[in-house]
């Protein structure tokens, strides 16, 4: 009798030990893959579910139809490398180590495209601190297998600054932010290594021949080569799924594109070229390099990325692993106005303004309030919209929420899982989003409600700081301030709480240093 108790007790025993090792790897298994794709200068107005009338995007358009659209969405900075940053840590930029794009130039020439390529030591950006916290870290430690491709933008090779250090398995694309000033360069990187392509050397802002004819479309054979950036890149990202889709993972895609150059492949030029008809060529006056079809191209640009993530979706579905994905859509800043990318034609910013001086580089709502689309079969309505205020930097906090992870202590976003979940009540809002910008002259902002604080040209002396009633002015065309002086001076407390002085010395703006030293 014994013998038979000491024998079912060992089967027992077993039988649980299979049990929970079977529920463990149950929930290793249902935690949801996660792709954040970040596209580069995509305007509020460029996606066909924010009013795009001219570019077309369906697949991604789809995804909005499945999942949900954010109206009030922002990004950090209306930059790149910043807006990357706030993304990546959960901080604002008041509280950013990167708050600019900083070419890190005491190296030596670095803004020589050919020059760069003899010599990898020229490029990237300013290192950021090895200390600093990512998201891909936080993940990492959670389970998931990581990975970057596209932009990274936030440091530079032979430094401890590559994607790699800061919680990323794998990274394919671009370490420098200005060698992705053409989509044809001579090489990417494969994680610390020179992946190369097989590319001349075609250097940004290089015109055309003086003898050459404009409207001949072969004198721009030049500026589109053997291999396309975004393609190369795209097949590392479905060899990453393919490769992990028996695990969570996530999938950091940040494309270069619509990012000028003006440069995308040809079938798509000659579809919106049949579209639009013919137009003007652009020479080069704005930089970068000169394309027959400015309009085509840029509509091109924005299609193929659309139908790379389409091609995502149908590699997620055919693996079975669709329905355990979230997926985010979202751009880095508002449209851009040089390398002849043309925003005000294509209205780009809709409903806000797109012209220079209210887009990429300001903080007007054209520079920072972005496209947010989130996808979530089973967990996300279809077809559902809401005007939650957010911020890139709610990210880290979502995330936590999501995969299970205690985000960092020294964060400023609140997670809007809840959000997504459609549990309003339980949804922390916002009592204000803070911004701090160094450069185009230094400019604060703050969204406050239906409040919009705009204070421009700080660095040249500028005192006069606007209000604007967003409810009633999304163009910031009716300046307030003068009705309402309580609401300026709450500016005022806001960055005596909300800004840090910067470790790098020039992204300091002094008149907010001593705003902030009186406190």
């Amino acid at each position: 009798m014994n013998r038979i108790f000491k024998i079912y007790s060992l089967c027992f025993l077993v039988l649980c030990s299979c049990k929970s090792k079977h529920e463990k790897i149950k929930s290793e298994t249902t935690k949801p893959n996660i792709i954040y794709i970040l596209a580069d200068d995509l305007g509020y107005g460029e996606l066909g579910v924010y009013g795009q009338t001219k570019i077309e995007t369906p697949n991604i358009d789809e995804l909005a139809n499945n999942g949900m659209i954010f109206s009030q969405h922002y990004t950090g900075t209306p930059v790149c490398a910043p807006a990357r940053f706030n993304f990546l840590t959960g901080k604002h930029s008041g509280h950013s180590y990167v708050r600019g794009n900083d070419e890190w130039a005491d190296r030596g020439d670095v803004w020589n495209y050919r020059a760069t390529v003899l010599d990898s030591t020229l490029e990237g950006q300013r290192p950021i601190p090895t200390n600093t916290i990512t998201i891909g870290q936080k993940l990492k430690e959670a389970g998931y297998a990581t990975a970057m491709v596209g932009k990274w933008g936030l440091g530079a090779p032979h430094t401890e600054s590559i994607p790699n250090n800061f919680g990323f398995d794998y990274f394919f694309g671009f370490n420098c932010q200005r060698q992705a000033h053409t989509y044809y360069p001579v090489d990417l990187y494969e994680n610390g290594h020179r992946y190369p392509l097989g590319n001349d050397t075609i250097a940004p802002g290089t015109k055309l021949n003086k003898d050459a004819n404009p409207l001949d479309e072969s004198s721009y054979k030049n500026y589109n080569l053997k291999e396309y950036a975004s393609e190369v890149m795209f097949e590392k990202i479905t060899q990453f799924v393919d490769s992990n889709k028996n695990k969570p993972f996530f999938m950091y895609w940040a494309d270069p594109i619509p990012h000028v150059a003006l440069q995308a492949p040809k079938r798509w030029v000659d579809y919106y070229v049949k579209k639009f008809g013919d137009e003007e060529p652009y020479l080069g006056k704005k930089g970068y390099f000169p394309a027959r079809y400015p309009h085509a191209t840029y509509a091109a640009m924005v299609s193929y990325l659309d139908e790379n993530v389409g091609k995502l979706v149908a590699q997620l579905k055919k693996a079975g692993i669709y329905e355990n994905t979230i997926i985010m859509f979202t751009s880095d800043n508002g449209p851009t106005y040089n390398g002849g990318s043309d925003s005000p034609w294509f209205n780009s910013a809709r409903p806000f303004n797109s012209e220079y001086g209210y887009a990429k580089g300001f903080l007007n709502e054209g520079g920072i309030r972005v496209p947010m689309i989130a996808s979530w079969p089973s967990k996300i309505k279809p077809g559902s919209k809401t005007n939650l205020i957010s911020a890139h930097y709610d990210v880290m906090a979502t995330f936590a929420d999501i995969a299970g992870f205690k985000e960092p202590e020294d964060t400023d976003g609140y997670s809007f899982l809840p959000t997504l979940l459609n549990n309003p009540k339980e949804q922390k809002i916002h009592d204000y989003l803070y911004w701090e910008y160094p450069e185009y002259d230094g400019q604060v902002a703050v969204r406050m409600g239906k409040w919009k604080i705009l204070w421009k040209e700080i660095k040249k002396g500028n005192k006069d700081i606007e209000l604007y009633n967003l409810e009633e002015d999304l163009d910031e065309t009716t300046n307030i301030a003068s009705e309402h002086p309580e609401i300026i001076e709450k500016l005022f407390e806001i960055i005596k709480k909300e800004h840090s002085t910067p470790e790098v010395e020039r992204f300091r703006i002094m008149p907010l240093e001593e705003v902030y030293n009186k406190k």
